[in-house]
C-alpha cells in the first residue's frame, strides 16, 4: 500500500503513536539524572562512595550508551526488514524491561548491577524506537508536510529529556520505584497500539546483515564511550583518569575498531552505513549540526543541575532533600521555551524553508550561553528564567528544520540509517557532553577548590590535618554531590571529627549554606570555560545549517523526482 492510497487518518496515527514512543524513550534517559539519590537510598548504597561513582556513573549513561551505539544499525535493519516491525519489536523491548525494573530485587551491589543491566537493555528497546519512527514519520508524510511531523516528533524526543528531569523529581520525592513505573502504562498501550495500526512502507531494500560492520561499529563507540566513563574517575593522585593506560587502551580500541568499520563500510555490498550519503552535503552537515548542538544542550541540562541543586536553592533555604524536585521546576522555563518554538518552526520551516529557523536558533542559543556566563552564582531568578526561554526557543527552532534536512536529502530507501545516523549524532552528543562537560567543570574546581575548602574548614575550626586532606580530595565527589543535591560534609569530615566540633561549627558544617558557598567561587570559574564552549558548538551548528541547507532544496528535488519514477 503507497502512501496515496493508505486513508488521511494514517499518518495521524502514525505521527501520534511514533511521538509517544519517543516521548517515553526520551524521559527514560534523563529521569534517573534526577531521582538516582532516592534510588541509591532506596536499595542501601551510598552515592558519593569512592567504590559507588562506577555505579553511578553506569547508572545514568549506561541507557544512552545502548542507544547511541545501535541505532544505526537499527536503523538499517529497519530499511531491511521493515520499520513498523522494527520499530514495534522496540515498543515490546522498551516496554518488558520497564515492567523489571519496576520489580528491581535486592539491596546493594546485587540491586545496582540489576539496575544498570535492564536500563541497558531497555536502552535497546529504546534505540530501535529512535531509530525508525523518524523514517516512518518521513514515509507517511507528504513532503510539504514533514516539517511539521518531524518537528512534533524531534520536540518530543527532546522535550522528553526536560520532561523527564521534572518527572523525575515529582515521582522520587514520593516512591522512587514510581521513577519506573511511569514507563509501563505508556509502553503497554503504545506497544499494543502500535503492533495493530502500523504498517510498513513499500521502499524497502532486500535484507542482508552487515556483521563485520555491525561488530566493528559497535565496538568503537562502546570502547569510547566507555573511555569517556572511566576517564572522569580519579586516578592516582591526578584529578581524572584521561592519561590511565586503561582509559588510553579503551580509547585505542575504540579508535582502531572505527578504523576497521570505515574500511569494511566502504567493500562490502550492503553496508550497515553507507558511507556515501556523507557526500550529500545536506545529510553531512546536518548531522554536525545536529552533534554539535546535541554536546552543548547535553551540557547546559548537567551545568543547570548542579548549579540549582548544589548552590542556588541551597542558598535560598531549600533543604539538599528537595533540591532535586524544585530543580526540575525552576528550570520549566527551557523546557516551554522549547515545546513552543518546535512545531511552529517546523510548521513554516515546510513554507519558507529551515534554514532561517535553524541558524537563528543556534545564534540566540549561542547568545544566551555567553549571557548565562555573565549572572552571579547566587542570580535573580527572572533574569536567569528569561535566559532559560531564549535558549529553549532557540533550541526548539533548530531542531525541526534540522531533522527536516537530514532526512530529506537521502533517497527514500535510505530513510531507515539516516534516522539512526541522526539518532545517533544526538545520542552521543549526550553522553560525549558528560566526559568533556564534567572534564572541564572538574578541571576548573581542580585550580580553585582546594584552596577554597581548606579556608572554609579551618575557619570553622577543624583541625589542620583534616582540613587539607578533605580540601585535597578527588573533586569528583564535590561535583557529584552537587550534581545530586547531596551535602557532602557529612560524609567527607570524619564522624568522629564533626561530633568533636563545637556545635555550632558542626552545625555550620552540614547546613544549607557552607557547601554552596564554598562551591560557587570555583563552580563560576568552570562554568565559564563550559558555557563558552557550548556557545562555540551553537554556532558551530549554525555554520553547517547555513552551508547544508544551500544545496538541500536541490537534493530534495533530486528524491522526489526518484520517488515519483519508482512509483510508475
Amino acid at each position: 500500500m503507497t502512501r496515496q492510497d493508505r486513508p488521511q487518518s494514517h499518518k495521524w496515527m502514525v505521527l501520534s503513536n511514533t511521538t509517544l514512543g519517543m516521548l517515553a524513550a526520551a524521559i527514560n534517559g534523563s529521569i534517573l539524572l534526577i531521582s538516582l539519590p532516592a534510588v541509591f537510598r532506596g536499595i542501601g548504597l551510598k552515592a558519593l562512595d569512592p567504590g559507588n561513582i562506577n555505579y553511578l556513573l553506569w547508572a545514568i549513561i549506561g541507557y544512552m550508551i545502548a542507544t547511541a551505539v545501535l541505532v544505526v544499525a537499527f536503523g538499517r535493519l529497519g530499511d531491511q526488514f521493515g520499520r513498523a516491525k522494527m520499530y514495534n519489536l522496540g515498543f515490546a523491548i522498551f516496554t518488558a524491561a520497564s515492567i523489571a525494573l519496576s520489580l528491581l530485587p535486592g539491596q546493594g551491589d546485587f540491586a545496582v548491577m540489576y539496575l544498570i543491566g535492564v536500563r541497558i537493555i531497555q536502552g535497546i528497546g529504546g534505540a530501535l524506537i529512535m531509530a525508525n519512527s523518524t523514517a516512518l514519520l518521513t514515509d507517511a508524510f507528504p513532503e510539504n508536510e514533514r516539517g511539521f511531523a518531524l518537528g512534533i516528533n524531534v520536540v518530543a524526543a527532546i522535550g522528553g529529556q526536560f520532561i523527564g528531569l521534572l518527572i523525575g523529581g515529582l515521582l522520587a520525592d514520593t516512591d522512587w520505584r514510581l521513577v519506573f513505573w511511569i514507563n509501563v502504562p505508556f509502553g503497554l498501550v503504545g506497544t499494543i497500539w502500535a503492533y495493530l495500526k502500523l504498517h510498513e512502507a513499500p521502499n524497502r531494500s532486500s535484507h542482508t546483515i552487515d556483521w563485520l560492520g555491525n561488530i566493528s561499529f559497535g565496538l568503537g563507540l562502546v570502547m569510547i564511550l566507555t573511555a569517556i566513563t572511566y576517564g572522569l574517575q580519579p586516578y592516582g593522585d591526578q584529578v581524572m583518569a584521561w592519561t590511565s593506560p586503561k582509559v588510553l587502551t579503551l580509547f585505542g580500541i575504540g579508535i582502531v575498531s572505527l578504523i576497521a568499520f570505515v574500511i569494511v563500510e566502504n567493500r562490502v555490498a550492503k553496508p550497515m552505513l553507507d558511507l556515501s550519503l556523507f557526500r550529500i552535503p545536506g545529510f553531512a552537515y546536518g548531522n554536525i549540526a545536529n552533534l554539535a548542538s546535541g554536546i552543548a544542550r547535553g551540557g547546559l541540562q548537567f551545568m543547570l543541575i548542579v548549579w540549582l541543586q548544589g548552590i542556588w536553592l541551597p542558598l535560598h533555604g531549600y533543604s539538599f532533600e528537595q533540591t532535586p524536585l524544585w530543580s526540575a521546576i525552576f528550570m520549566l522555563p527551557l523546557t516551554i521555551g522549547f515545546l513552543i518554538a518546535g512545531p511552529i518552526s517546523g510548521y513554516f520551516s515546510d513554507r519558507i524553508g529551515g534554514v532561517p529557523f535553524a541558524v537563528g536558533g543556534m545564534v540566540a542559543g549561542a547568545a544566551s550561553f555567553v549571557a548565562l556566563m555573565l549572572l552571579p552564582a547566587d542570580f535573580s531568578y527572572i533574569a536567569f528564567a528569561g535566559l532559560l526561554f531564549l535558549n529553549g526557543l532557540g533550541s526548539g527552532l533548530f531542531v525541526a528544520p534540522n531533522s527536516t534536512q537530514i532526512m530529506n536529502s537521502v533517497p527514500a530507501r535510505e530513510r531507515g540509517q539516516a534516522s539512526g545516523m541522526r539518532a545517533t549524532t544526538t545520542n552521543a552528543g549526550q553522553v560525549l557532553s558528560i566526559g568533556l562537560f564534567f572534564s572541564l567543570m572538574l578541571a576548573g574546581l581542580a585550580a580553585r577548590l582546594p584552596a577554597t575548602m581548606e579556608a572554609g574548614l579551618l575557619a570553622q575550626h577543624v583541625p589542620e590535618a583534616i582540613a587539607h586532606q578533605v580540601a585535597n580530595m578527588p573533586p569528583v565527589a564535590s561535583l557529584f554531590a552537587a550534581f545530586l543535591g547531596y551535602n557532602p560534609m557529612g560524609e567527607l569530615i570524619p564522624a568522629d571529627v564533626l561530633h568533636a566540633l563545637p556545635p555550632a561549627n558542626a552545625a555550620t558544617l552540614t547546613g544549607n549554606q557552607f557547601f554552596p558557598e564554598l562551591m560557587s567561587g570555583p563552580f563560576k570559574h568552570g562554568l565559564v570555560f563550559a558555557f563558552t564552549f557550548s556557545a562555540i558548538l551553537y554556532l558551530v551548528a549554525a555554520f553547517a545549517s547555513w552551508r547544508g541547507g544551500r544545496g538541500a532544496e536541490a537534493e530534495f528535488s533530486e528524491n522526489l523526482a526518484a520517488e515519483a519514477a519508482s512509483r510508475r
